[in-house]
């Protein structure tokens, strides 16, 4: 390591005095002119997970459904997946490092990982459209040049499209080719296949109104659109050519407010969509034939793919386990087939490598003709489905052949079940790090008296549910609540907020009746 050079590089990326940041689910987010010392230095950390695990790694530059005004960055990763958690420590010490620590850092960190110094290392890095975003890759590659590593800037990329460069480039191209070619081409095809299967193929055109969120996702599917079947056609709202991202529109925004997006028309009964701002999280929704707003979110996602996949399964010899209530990537990976979505929309579907054999085998030398169709369907969902982690642009077009293959209208697919009325807050507070909760964020441990005051508020209700949780991106709380009617859920998810500002250090005024 050349400690001159680093030296010299680390004092072009200073560290604002007193800035504290934490790395968790989502990596750093903050406001993008903060961040500019911790992508830098992640660019340091992903030459030596690099070299420690001896493959390419990723770094993904954004803040997803945040404000256009922040920033932020993740590490991806070998096969795709989110960084390791005991390196996240690593990530935390070595952006809150003084720059005379940084060295010492380093170094520490090489012994307890184990690092081989002289190993080569890879870097693929993406970004998002946000303004800040270019400036700050550029101080990504500064910190993988100063330790030696090699990288390759793919530019512009939703987050799942750069996870998905990863895992291909670590499995030598067996889970495809590590270019946006090979990602369109790898899911077209995919899909393609699965639409011929369907009742209506080659008839009925299949229109889809999509909001990007004035994102990512508004490039890469007008890149990805020659790519679709004739009969597939797309309108795409929210394309960043004149609003702000994510400001009014994108998959929180709907999720949260539980209404349209700004700037999307929509007629009774079309099937519309909304991405999040870099294009990992999809929610759906219509107006039913009165104007009511009807959301389809992750819920209601999961149990359209589990469905349909059980009863593909049924057919094909193959051991099914459905998922734990934690709707987490490893927890998913215990079963043959996990399916996992959170309700915000962010999920995907995974299959073992030996169900994945089973499946591929079946599809090209199975005696019973039933059995290999429902192989074959099986194989395309495989290839169109992006393991590596929730992608809306994979997980659009799942729900869209799948609404195709059993011919169901939006509608239909609403009504597999009915949600109890559901309202989401936020309350801001000075440090969310008070809020502890156990139980998979069902109760909460600390601040003292607050389960106490929600339990008691609970018991006011008919059907009544309530959940509050630390953010893992910034200073707020999260207050989910529900009941019997939209009114007592309002009520219910109001108090809590006032539980929460005044047992947990709310910042600003009360929050207000809704």
């Amino acid at each position: 390591m050349d400690s001159e050079a680093l030296k010299k590089y680390s004092a072009l990326h200073p560290k604002p005095p007193g800035l504290t940041l934490q790395y968790g689910t989502a990596g750093f987010r903050t406001k993008a002119e903060q961040l500019d010392h911790v992508m830098f230095r992640m660019g340091l950390l992903a030459v030596l997970r690099s070299k420690a695990v001896v493959s390419t790694i990723g770094v993904m530059v954004t803040a997803s459904h945040n404000p256009e005004e922040d920033n932020g960055v993740k590490l991806v990763d070998p096969l795709g997946e989110m960084l390791h958690p005991s390196w996240e420590e690593y990530a935390t010490q070595l952006a809150n490092a003084e720059e005379q620590e940084l060295q010492k850092i380093i170094t520490d960190i090489c012994q307890k990982a184990a690092v081989n110094q002289h190993k080569d290392a890879l870097v693929f890095i993406g970004r998002d459209t946000r303004p800040s975003s270019e400036k700050l890759s550029q101080s990504v590659i500064d910190g993988i040049s100063v330790l030696g590593g090699q990288y390759h800037d793919y530019g512009l990329v939703t987050t799942p499209q750069l996870h998905y460069m990863v895992c291909c480039q670590n499995t030598q191209g067996q889970y495809g080719k590590a270019t946006l070619e090979g990602y369109y081409e790898k899911l077209s095809k995919a899909f393609t296949e699965l639409i011929k299967q369907s009742p209506s193929a080659g008839g009925s055109q299949r229109r889809l109104k999509i909001d990007c969120a004035n994102g990512i996702g508004a490039l890469k599917l007008s890149e990805m659109e020659p790519y679709f079947p004739k009969e597939v056609i797309i309108h795409l709202f929210n394309d960043g050519t004149k609003e702000k991202l994510n400001h009014l529109c994108g998959a929180d925004f709907v999720k949260v407010h539980q209404k349209p997006p700004r700037g999307l028309d929509m007629k009774p009964n079309e099937r519309c969509c909304s991405f999040d701002g870099d294009a990992d999280r999809i929610v759906y929704y219509y107006k039913d034939a009165t104007g009511h707003f009807h959301l389809i979110d992750g819920d209601k996602i999961a149990t359209l793919i589990s469905i349909f996949l059980k009863e593909l399964l049924a057919k094909v010899p193959v051991h099914c386990v459905k998922t734990g209530v934690k709707h987490l990537h490893h927890k998913a990976q215990e079963f043959d087939v996990g399916v996992y979505f959170e309700a915000n929309g962010h999920g995907t579907v995974l299959f073992s490598k030996a169900a994945e054999t089973k499946i591929r085998q079946l599809a090209k030398e199975g005696k019973d003709d039933e059995k290999r169709e429902a192989a074959k369907v099986l194989e395309n969902m495989i290839d169109l489905i992006n393991q590596t982690v929730g992608d809306a642009i994979s997980d659009m077009l799942v729900i869209e052949a799948i609404l195709a293959l059993k011919g169901l209208t939006v509608q239909q697919w609403d009504a597999i079940y009915t949600d109890l009325p559901n309202r989401l807050l936020k309350v801001q507070v000075a440090d969310r790090r008070v809020i502890v909760t156990t139980d998979a964020e069902r109760r909460v441990v600390t601040p003292p008296g607050l389960q106490e005051k929600i339990d008691a508020l609970v018991k006011k209700y008919k059907l009544s549910r309530a959940f509050v949780r630390p953010s893992g991106t910034e200073d707020v709380v999260r207050i989910y609540a529900e009941a019997d009617t939209q009114e007592n859920t309002d009520a219910l998810a109001h108090e809590v907020s006032l539980a929460v500002y005044h047992l947990a250090g709310g910042k600003g005024a009360p929050p207000q009746p809704i």
